[in-house]
Parts: structure tokens; C-alpha cells; sequence
């Protein structure tokens, strides 16, 4: 008979295991357990699901029709990965670069990069906040989850970088300069949150990504078309 759960495999270990640790310890332990079985029991009703039928292109394989409850699945999962230590490392796109993603369960049935080139169309740009806006909903998900993780002397979002952005500025004209960019977590003490800064019209992106390296004790002289790490991000 198959087992239902992975925690099946490590019941033994953890009856053994609980019985060594004090209070605070076993609740940690058992809010990790119950956040795996929540996981699982979701992927579950996900898989179980029947298939949508969907006009004029096909659903990707492997998806699941409510992609809202999809991405916060994603989220748990990165959220677990961190707690536990399995990787230092997430990404996570939501919808590709170019993709046409639809979004009629916030009232958007048009396609996302049909309406990116609004045309200064006040009612395409509207849409297109509404779907920001749900992305945007989706990162502060992610957040919460990570800040209500106790993890050494703060939170496990305290201890964690995350960006969140885009490839485009303004999808109407493919600008890719001035990128709206969000650093969130402190990264181990490393960043100062809660300000909004501006840099040089030339600054590449990857300016960010090798100063976020930096502060992984990642040394690389540069990464991509870099110049150097940005500075001001420590305050």
C-alpha cells in the first residue's frame, strides 16, 4: 500500500525526536509538520481537479486551473524550502516576459501583453493596475508568510532578500530603463528597508543582482553587463 504523506516515512523519527525536545521546540516542529500536510492536502485537491476547458489556446500542462491557489502553493513551498534549509536559493516567474496570460477571475478577460500596449488607453491601463495589483497581492503573501517565521534574533524575512520586478518599465513603448524595482527582507542585517532610491539613468540591473551576491557571500568580480555593486543599500 502506497503512503499517503511524506511524514509517514519519519513518524518513528519524530515521536522519538519530540520526546527530546522542550516546549518551544516541539510547537516549531509541529507548525513545520502541519504546514507540510496543509501542502500536501492542496496539491492533492490541485491534481484532482477536472480539466478547464479554455477558448482559443491551450492550458499548460501541469498548472493548475486556479492559478491564484497555484502561485501561493509556489509560495509555500519556497517558504518551507528556507525554513528548512533545503536551498538558499528561489525563483519564480509568474507569467513569462511575453505572455498574453488572461485574468477574467479579477474581471481582466484580455490578455496581459495585449493590454501592456495600452496606447494610453485609460481603461487597458486600468486593467493593467488591476493585474500589478494582483501580482503585487501575491508578493505580500509571500512576505507574511516569511515574517511570521521566527528565525535567530528576527524573522526568517529579516534574513531573506527578495526581488520583485519587472524586464519592462513601460510595456507600451518596451522601455527597459528606470525598472520599478522591490528589495524586500534585510538580508542578515545587511540592507536598510522602508526607503525609496533612485540611481543612474545607466545603472544595470545587474548591479543588483551582483550586490544581492555580495551579501550571499557570493564573490564574483562582476555578473553580466554589471559596473559594481550599488551602494547606499546598507543605509
Amino acid at each position: 500500500k502506497l503512503r499517503q504523506s511524506v511524514l509517514d516515512f519519519v513518524r518513528e523519527d519524530t515521536r522519538d525526536l519530540t520526546g527530546q525536545l522542550g516546549k518551544n521546540d516541539q510547537r516549531k516542529l509541529d507548525e513545520y509538520f502541519s504546514s507540510i500536510r496543509d501542502i500536501e492536502q492542496r496539491i492533492a485537491r490541485a491534481a484532482s481537479l477536472p480539466e478547464v476547458k479554455t477558448p482559443d489556446f491551450p492550458v499548460p500542462a501541469g498548472v493548475p486551473g486556479d492559478f491564484q491557489e497555484h502561485v501561493r502553493l509556489m509560495c509555500d513551498l519556497m517558504v518551507l524550502a528556507f525554513q528548512t534549509d533545503m536551498t538558499r536559493v528561489c525563483s519564480f516567474v509568474l507569467t513569462n516576459e511575453g505572455s498574453n496570460k488572461a485574468y477574467p477571475f479579477i474581471g481582466v478577460p484580455e490578455g496581459h501583453h495585449e493590454l501592456s500596449h495600452h496606447g494610453n488607453d485609460a481603461k487597458k491601463k486600468e486593467k493593467i493596475r488591476d493585474i500589478n495589483k494582483f501580482h503585487v497581492t501575491q508578493l505580500s503573501y509571500l512576505l507574511q508568510k516569511l515574517k511570521a517565521i521566527p528565525e535567530g534574533d528576527g524573522t526568517l524575512l529579516d534574513h531573506c532578500l527578495i526581488a520583485y520586478g519587472s524586464a519592462n518599465s513601460d510595456g507600451n513603448a518596451h522601455n527597459h530603463d528606470d525598472l520599478p524595482v522591490l528589495l524586500a527582507g534585510k538580508g542578515g542585517g545587511t540592507i536598510q528597508s522602508g526607503r525609496h532610491l533612485r540611481f543612474a539613468k545607466e545603472t544595470p540591473i545587474s548591479n543588483l543582482w551582483l550586490s544581492m551576491l555580495e551579501r550571499m557571500d557570493v564573490k564574483v568580480p562582476f555578473l553580466g553587463d554589471s559596473t559594481g555593486a550599488l551602494s547606499g543599500l546598507t543605509g
